[in-house]
C-alpha cells in the first residue's frame, strides 16, 4: 500500500478554486487514483481519471487535462519536475508504507562489503525514510553520504531511471534502497562502483554490478550491430520530459558529418512497430534513456544512446550511461516544489 497525502491536495485545490481536475496515475497505483477521486469528488470537485500508461514525471497529461478544461492535472505517484507545464499541476508522491530498517538490519554484513564511506539513494516511495536508514547505518559505524542530485530530482538522494546525480558523491560504493532492478542497474551503470540494492518488501539483498557488467555487454554488441549501418532514424518524443530536441539535432549532424544518413523523427509513445514501415538501417533514440536500454530485444534493428553513437563514431572509448540532467543546484535552491504550471 501507498501513502497519499488527500486531504492536503484538497487543501490545494480549494486554494487554487479548481472545480474540474483530472488524475493521472501509474498502473501500479490505479486503486489509489479511485480513492483519491472518490474523496475529491465527495468534496465537491468533479474527478476525471487518467486510464493512458503513464511513465514517469517525465510524462504529465498537462495538455489532456487542458483540452478536457480541467483546472488542474493530479499527477500520482512521482515527485515534482520542472517542465513548462499547460494546467496547474500537483505531483502527489505515493510513499511505500513499509519500514527500511529491518531489511538493513537483516543485510548488514553484505553492506560492510561496500566499504566504510557510502552513498545511500533511494526513489520516490521510499524517500521519507531515508534519514531513518541513515541513522541506522551510522550507528553501526558507516560514513553516509546523500546527493543532493541536480535540478532533475526533487529530494536529496533521490534516483530516477534517468538521472542518477545524486549517486555520484565520493563514496566507495552505493546503497540502493527499494524494489526491483530498473533503478539500482542503472546506478550501477552510471557510478560503475560497487552497488548493493536492497529491498525493503521482501528483505532481499542483490549485487548489481555483475548485470551492470552484462548489460554493458549487451550494449556494445548493438553498437557494434550498428557498425555497417548507413541510415539511422534519430527518435525523440513529444513526452514534455522526454523532449531533447536540441540533442536530437546534434546527433542528427554528428552521424551526418561522418557520412551516414540521418532523419530526426518525433513520437509520443516509443516502439519499434510503430517504426516498421521506415527504410532506417538502425535508430538512435534521444528521449528516455532506457527505451533502447530495456526494450531493445523488441527492436528488430540495432537501437542506440546518444552516448552510443559517440562510441560507434569513434569519439568515446569509455562506455557511459546516457542520462538526462537537470542543472547543479545552489545551496539555498528549494526541492521537493508540488504545484507548477499555469
Amino acid at each position: 500500500m501507498h501513502e497519499i497525502h488527500a486531504r492536503e491536495v484538497l487543501e490545494k485545490l480549494k486554494l487554487m478554486g479548481a472545480g474540474r481536475v483530472l488524475i493521472q496515475s501509474p498502473e501500479g497505483l490505479r486503486r489509489e487514483a479511485e480513492v483519491l477521486g472518490n474523496f475529491l469528488e465527495d468534496n465537491g470537485i468533479e474527478v476525471i481519471l487518467h486510464g493512458e500508461v503513464n511513465y514517469g514525471a517525465c510524462d504529465p497529461a498537462d495538455r489532456e487535462a487542458k483540452s478536457l478544461g480541467c483546472d488542474a492535472l493530479i499527477h500520482l505517484g512521482h515527485s515534482y519536475m520542472k517542465l513548462h507545464l499547460e494546467v496547474p499541476t500537483i505531483f502527489v508522491p505515493a510513499f511505500a508504507d513499509v519500514e527500511v530498517v529491518p531489511a538493513l538490519e537483516k543485510n548488514l554484513k553484505e553492506i560492510k562489503k561496500l566499504g566504510k564511506k557510502i552513498a545511500l539513494v533511494t526513489t520516490a516511495q521510499h524517500i521519507h525514510q531515508l534519514e531513518k536508514a541513515r541513522e541506522f547505518l551510522e550507528n553501526n559505524g558507516f560514513e553516509v553520504l546523500i546527493g543532493r542530485g541536480d535540478s532533475r530530482v526533487s529530494w536529496p538522494g533521490q534516483v530516477l531511471g534517468c538521472n542518477f546525480s545524486a549517486a555520484r558523491v565520493n563514496a566507495e560504493g552505493v546503497l540502493f534502497i527499494g524494489a526491483g532492478y530498473f533503478h539500482p542497474l542503472g546506478v550501477a551503470v552510471a557510478t560503475r562502483k560497487p552497488t548493493l540494492a536492497i529491498n525493503p518488501y521482501s528483505g532481499d539483498a542483490i549485487w548489481m554490478n555483475d548485470e551492470a557488467e552484462r548489460l554493458i555487454r549487451k550494449r556494445w554488441a548493438q553498437i557494434a550491430k550498428a557498425m555497417d549501418a548507413r541510415s539511422f532514424g534519430v527518435v525523440t518524443s513529444t513526452k514534455k520530459g522526454q523532449l531533447r530536441l536540441a540533442e536530437a539535432k546534434r546527433i542528427v549532424r554528428l552521424l551526418r558529418e561522418h557520412g551516414k544518413e540521418a532523419k530526426l523523427l518525433l513520437m509520443n509513445h516509443i516502439s519499434y512497430p510503430q517504426l516498421e514501415g521506415f527504410s532506417f538501417d538502425a535508430y538512435v533514440v534521444v528521449a528516455c534513456p532506457r527505451v533502447p536500454i530495456d526494450d531493445y530485444e523488441n527492436w528488430r534493428k540495432p537501437v542506440l544512446t546518444p552516448r552510443e553513437v559517440e562510441m560507434l563514431l569513434g569519439l568515446r572509448e569509455e562506455y557511459e550511461f546516457d542520462e538526462i540532467l537537470g542543472v547543479e543546484r545552489s545551496e539555498d535552491e528549494p526541492m521537493g516544489i508540488s504545484i507548477h504550471g499555469g
